[in-house]
């Protein structure tokens, strides 16, 4: 028998109902699976455990390996469930035995191969761990002995896995490269540079360019990012098991973490910007231009960026330099910062972020596709799906409609971190924009306070400390 198509579409993001069975009644057991109105709410660890595990007849439906592998880890550590997926599948299909039932084993073979070829192909971070790579060892020498084939399709899931692991750790050696050059230059101001320092302006002055070279760093940063760093990053100890220790400490979320770093060196980078030149216009030309780059990022659907500028902007050393501003054309400013303005919990932006994301579902190019969502609010909704997602029911069972809308969520972020950036890459920019020195707080004050003298006793008296 063949092996079951691997779908790689979206269509394994998309949770719906899952149960195979419509049932009539409001509320209905299966093996310690609570369904309601046909869909699975609620259930013990241990069900959904069981519900994963494939059999010679059952194969779990697609959605359902992506939500559970993705919320379980807020229980259960992935080596662990793996674990105890092998003992289970080992005492079900009796791989023990002394004499094994191949015809059995034929049938159950391709399933549970399937099972840890999406496994790996959506976690592939789960399996940097040695212990992974054990269970998967274990299972295939069970198996393999009733057919040849299983030795081979091992063999190229370990193969796919490693190459996908290798470019992973060497794209995030890269970035950590940069980002160590980066911190040196941080504190390397603290006061205004000789004039010797090149300005973003000689280095790009068409806003439409920036804009696409940022979208390059943003899509090439979210590349890395594991769908399970989002749980990850919000494991806590699990209430019902007083023992363990949460096990986040082991840095599994170095992706994320990055990528905000990179937001907010956007933003500083955007105030030095501002505040380095001598000359109120030329500060203000630095202004118009940012707003230009902002526009087309919202245009391009790039709201990461979008929201770095406008925050840079908005800095205090930045929005105070009163008389600068008042060479600028705001208007186009303020339809940005109204687009991006928190209030009603980001309502404006929630409604443009839906439109790129409708948008990008009815793509024709690659460029249509973008939706790069404002990730701070990203990360603050999935915590809060986290929370309900960790909290028990009272009889102690795992709230699995709550699983599904955290799967909802990063499954479309997923989708969104796959596109293919339609734009060329401008190495000479991209280099700038991670190089580039930028002022720390104190420096943007000074640089800000030289620029335009300081207004009342506050400004002079911190203009005095700093110097």
């Amino acid at each position: 028998e063949g092996m079951p198509q691997t779908l790689s579409s979206t269509s394994m993001f998309t949770p719906c109902g899952f149960s195979p069975h419509l049932h009539t009644s409001k509320e209905d057991e299966q093996g310690g699976l609570i369904f309601q109105d046909g869909n699975l709410t609620s259930a013990s660890l241990d069900a959904l455990i069981q519900h994963l595990i494939p059999t010679t007849d059952y194969y779990p439906e697609k959605a359902y390996i992506f939500t559970f592998l993705l919320s379980s880890r807020l229980f259960i550590e992935p080596h662990e469930l793996l674990s105890r997926v092998c003992h289970k599948c080992i005492e079900q299909q009796r791989l023990d035995d002394p004499v094994l039932d191949k015809a059995r084993i034929r049938k159950f073979g391709p399933k549970i191969l399937q099972l840890l070829t999406e496994w790996t192909e959506t976690f592939p971070y789960d399996f940097q761990e040695e212990r992974m790579i054990g269970h998967l060892k274990d299972m295939i020498h069970r198996i393999a002995p009733c057919d040849e084939a299983y030795w081979k399709k091992m063999n190229q899931l370990l193969q796919t896995l490693n190459q996908k692991l290798a470019t992973l750790s060497h794209r995030q050696e890269g970035i950590v490269k940069i980002s160590a050059a980066v911190s040196d230059k941080l504190v390397a101001f603290k006061s205004k540079p000789p004039s010797i320092q090149r300005e973003i302006l000689s280095v790009c002055s068409d806003p439409y360019t920036l804009a696409q070279q940022l979208t390059h760093v943003e899509l090439e940063r979210l590349s890395h990012i594991g769908p399970e760093e989002f749980v990850q990053a919000f494991v806590h100890k699990d209430p019902l098991d007083g023992t363990k220790t949460c096990f986040s400490e082991q840095k599994k979320t170095s992706n994320l973490e990055a990528y905000v770093k990179w937001f907010n060196r956007l933003c500083y980078l955007v105030a030095t910007e501002i505040c380095m030149p001598a000359k109120k216009k030329q500060r203000a030309q630095v202004i118009e231009f940012f707003i230009d780059v902002a526009r087309e990022c919202f245009n391009i659907g790039n709201f990461n960026s979008l929201m770095a500028i406008i925050s840079g902007m908005n800095m205090s050393p930045v929005s105070r330099l009163k008389k600068t501003w008042s060479k600028v054309k705001t208007a186009k400013f303020f339809i940005l910062e109204h687009q991006m303005d928190p209030t009603g919990n980001f309502y404006n932006y929630r409604t443009a972020l839906r439109g790129a994301a409708h948008r990008s579902l009815t793509a024709h190019s690659n460029r249509e596709k973008i939706v790069i969502p404002f990730f701070s609010l990203l990360i603050k909704d999935i915590y809060f799906l986290n929370e309900g997602c960790a909290n028990r029911l009272p009889n102690g069972h795992v709230n699995f409609e709550k699983f599904l809308e955290l799967a909802k969520q990063v499954g479309e972020f997923i989708t969104w971190k796959q596109v293919e950036c339609p734009f060329e890459q401008d190495p000479n920019i991209i280099h700038y924009l991670h190089t580039a020195p930028i002022f720390t707080e104190d420096g943007l004050y000074l640089a800000s306070y030289e620029s335009e003298s300081p207004e009342n006793q506050t400004e002079k008296d911190r203009w005095k400390s700093l110097r």
